[in-house]
């Protein structure tokens, strides 16, 4: 291992040529390696709802995303901590990172109070307030074990809620506290068999994420991630974001674009030259009757597959479809109420994220990007095209 616990090798880049960043690469943890550019399913609370670790290995998930913030609330990374660490406790043997839950401090609880410290919030378990700031994040991460932590970031929020000028200071302060926060992370960060990324934020300032990039980076961290988008704002605005950012980030460390998982956002960051992507859209959506497939998305719940004989896609290898399991059926599953629905569809839809990244990859090694684009019209579809469902918790 490197002296960051994690190595991380890339074995094709294009350079920039021509403006396509892409590369394929592979990162190699203490519990294994993951080959990028990478799609990592949430498992929230360490488990991937309706799924086995045996199932979620077998769609070729190499890495899978934890949330620190509510792993802390239940059972506690104490607990944890004595039955081994999250890999021991949810049985997944491969590489895990760890969110570091600010994003849910900031946006899902009742906040009592943000300041230089972090968020102090009441729990949605049993009412109590909680702490979270840079060093609990990392105590709580270090107790879980995962093989990559997360910087603790303020991660303020997008979108027409906040009038111009006070958005405006508010992802100015947003992006300063990230960087102090960022210091203090590294000076409580001791566990040498655990790598930490740093965040950067910035909102849709594009002067603010290269002033952000050039302070987190001055830090020597195993990788660097992008922070702040899919927050609120739109598809393009994203991109800019993206498109702006991710080449300014070392070449040598993996980059990490958080909590984006749409086909055409993944396919845009790649040709970026990002590295790794989470999301809770294959089994968020999954669970709520909604199946992935290259055209675009299917709801499966619409009346009109309720005869329907075919799989969610003839030429998909998953369980659900080369089970032989039929549109019509997994729409009988949905309407009746019966669990296997949402696993089917869970499945199918993690596997068809895989296949997608799969592919990207093939495409980088042997040139054929036009080609691999034109295999996947998903990936020029925008966002409205499917359920609204970004984020990074899947509760």
């Amino acid at each position: 291992m490197s002296r960051h616990s994690i190595r991380f090798e890339i074995t094709r880049s294009c350079g920039g040529q021509g403006g396509f960043h892409g590369r394929v690469g592979r990162v190699t943890t203490p519990h294994g390696s993951f080959d990028t550019p990478a799609f990592m399913p949430v498992a929230t609370a360490a488990a991937m709802k309706g799924l086995t670790p045996t199932q979620v290995r077998a769609t070729g998930s190499q890495c899978i995303l934890n949330n620190a913030f509510h792993l802390l609330l239940r059972p506690g990374a104490d607990r944890i901590a004595d039955i081994g660490g999250v890999h021991q406790f949810m049985r997944w043997d491969g590489p895990i990172l760890t969110d570091s839950g600010g994003f849910q401090a900031f946006s899902m609880a009742q906040i009592n109070r943000i300041d230089e410290n972090g968020a102090t919030f009441q729990s949605f378990i049993d009412g109590k307030l909680v702490h979270l700031g840079p060093e609990s994040s990392m105590a709580v991460q270090q107790a879980l074990g995962a093989d990559i932590a997360m910087a603790f970031d303020d991660c303020p929020p997008a979108g027409d809620s906040i009038a111009e000028i006070a958005r405006a200071a508010r992802t100015l302060q947003a992006k300063d506290r990230t960087l102090r926060w960022l210091e203090r992370c590294i000076a409580a960060h001791h566990r040498n068999d655990q790598a930490l990324f740093g965040i950067v934020q910035g909102g849709t300032d594009l002067a603010l994420r290269s002033s952000s990039v050039d302070a987190t980076c001055a830090f020597d961290m195993a990788g660097y991630a992008i922070g702040g988008v899919a927050v609120g704002e739109g598809t393009m605005a994203i991109e800019r974001v993206v498109r702006h950012t991710a080449p300014l980030l070392p070449a040598d460390r993996p980059r990490y674009l958080m909590g984006v998982g749409y086909p055409r956002d993944i396919v845009m960051a790649v040709e970026s030259g990002v590295d790794m992507f989470d999301c809770v859209l294959p089994t968020r959506n999954g669970r709520n009757g909604m199946a992935f497939t290259r055209e675009g998305a299917l709801r499966l719940r619409n009346a009109k597959h309720a005869e329907d004989p075919k799989p969610i896609e003839l030429d998909c290898d998953c369980e659900a479809c080369a089970g032989g399991f039929s549109r019509a059926y997994l729409r009988h599953l949905f309407m009746a109420g019966e669990m296997l629905g949402p696993t089917l569809i869970s499945l199918h839809n993690i596997r068809i994220f895989q296949r997608l990244l799969l592919d990207i990859r093939r495409a980088i090694e042997e040139d054929t990007w036009l080609q691999f684009r034109r295999a996947w019209p998903c990936t020029n579809q925008a966002q409205s095209d499917t359920l609204d469902l970004h984020g990074v918790s899947d509760d």
